[in-house]
């Protein structure tokens, strides 16, 4: 199984059909206006499609950031070149099976000038993508930093520390696959004692906690 994310820029009034190949996408509104499974999205929004769908921009056009969970040998649907740009940002393999069922959740977390996340795990993998701002992510003994529009994976097991911006507010877009008897609860564990009372400065927004049939 993978995850990857794909960005569209979709033209006005540019589709995009998704068919019935097995995968789950997040569709967040970077900018602009879709319609999708008799929903109207706008920025800031995201919307799970699971099967054959249609995604189709407003006269205003629309970017998306599109996350997907499917097998290896699915391949990625593209925008006809008349309907917009499909950009491949990341993708990765991730280890199977995380859990007997499994859901997928689509959050934000966002941080004040310098705030941090302290030391933790996750409980399941996820992708990533910086919004605004800026971010340096330390996991696996390795320091990496993150502008606008950059994306990166965590496993979940893997002890992470999220350092943002010390000038400026910054957020990101995450979508990440859990054992689904986490419905509506956390998955963050943090690593260290001390860090698990102390304030925390990061604050979350969530558009899609769904579980889903694989």
């Amino acid at each position: 199984m993978e995850l990857r994310l794909v960005e569209d820029v979709v033209a006005a009034n540019g589709r995009l059909l998704f068919p019935d190949d097995g995968a789950h996408r997040i569709c967040y509104v970077v900018h602009g206006e879709i319609a999708a499974d008799g929903a109207k999205l706008r920025d800031d929004q995201a919307i799970c499609l699971s099967g054959a769908a249609e995604l189709k921009a407003a006269a205003s056009g629309a970017t998306v950031w599109r996350y997907e969970f499917a097998a290896a040998n699915v391949p990625i649907a593209t925008l006809a070149s008349h309907a917009g740009v499909t950009r491949e940002k990341l993708r990765q393999t991730i280890a199977w099976p995380i859990a007997d069922r499994v859901l997928i959740r689509a959050d934000s977390v966002s941080f004040p000038p310098g705030g941090c996340a302290y030391l933790h795990k996750h409980q399941g993998p996820g992708i990533r993508c910086l919004i605004e701002g800026g971010i340096r992510i330390d996991a696996l003994g390795h320091s990496a930093s993150y502008g606008p529009g950059a994306a990166w994976f965590e496993t979940g097991p893997d002890p992470v520390f999220a350092q943002a911006a010390a000038e400026r507010p910054s957020r990101f877009i995450r979508v990440m696959v859990l054992p689904a008897d986490i419905l509506g609860r956390s998955s963050i564990a943090y690593v260290n004692p001390e860090d698990r009372e102390k304030p925390k400065s990061q604050v979350y927004k969530g558009y899609v906690d769904q579980v889903i049939d694989i």
